[in-house]
């Protein structure tokens, strides 16, 4: 069965591999390990690219490596949203008497991701680009696209849920044919060498990771 594999990438990252050892990770790898009967087709990423934030100055650098890191497995395709930052006014949870009831907080949003996953989704559905479409997410709002692929493209539509502790959102489950958990056992499997080479140098694997 020809796959498409579609990735959320900050939703994989927070549900199944902040702080955890399997953050170098082979996302074809992956796709293989999870589905060895399919042929998998493309593997698709979608994530934004990160700025300098106090505490974590060198979480761009690190993650530009694992992007390099990636761009060197076959039929991988990255696509990118932005980060907005600013500072926005937002009410306190629990005022103090004498105290203001709102503080300045500086806020970052990550925007175009999931635009760019159900889009692809749907495009790659209607030009007939694979019988069987993966989206590894736990974020309800792709419910609708992966419905109307399965419903209305007839293909068959796998959501891979990267939280190995929570269930999915119900209207996420509901819309997908078949909901398979991604557990440490297959990150596990899946991990790239620690060093690899591009037509730039060798990459080699962040510390800490």
């Amino acid at each position: 069965m020809i796959t498409n594999v579609h990735i959320d990438g900050f939703n994989r990252y927070y549900r199944a591999l902040k702080d955890s050892l399997f953050r170098w990770l082979d996302l074809r790898k992956l796709a293989e390990t999870l589905f060895p009967q399919d042929s998998i087709n493309r593997v698709c990423y979608f994530t934004a690219r990160l700025d300098v934030r106090p505490g974590n100055p060198n979480q761009p650098r690190r993650q530009l490596i694992y992007l390099r890191a990636l761009a060197t497995l076959p039929g991988f395709d990255a696509y990118y949203g932005v980060f907005r930052s600013g500072i926005k006014r937002r009410p306190l949870a629990e005022p103090a008497p004498g105290l203001p009831d709102y503080v300045l907080v500086r806020d970052s949003e990550e925007k175009g991701s999931d635009v760019n996953l159900a889009t692809r989704l749907l495009v790659d559905g209607f030009n007939r680009e694979y019988e069987h479409a993966v989206v590894v997410s736990n974020n309800a709002d792709f419910a609708g696209a992966m419905r109307y692929v399965r419903d209305n493209l007839g293909l068959r539509v796998t959501l891979v849920n990267p939280n190995s502790r929570n269930s999915s959102p119900r209207e996420l489950a509901d819309a997908a044919s078949y909901v398979k958990r991604l557990w440490k056992s297959h990150l596990r499997r899946s991990l790239l060498p620690d060093t690899l080479r591009d037509e730039i140098g060798t990459i080699r694997k962040p510390d800490g990771w």
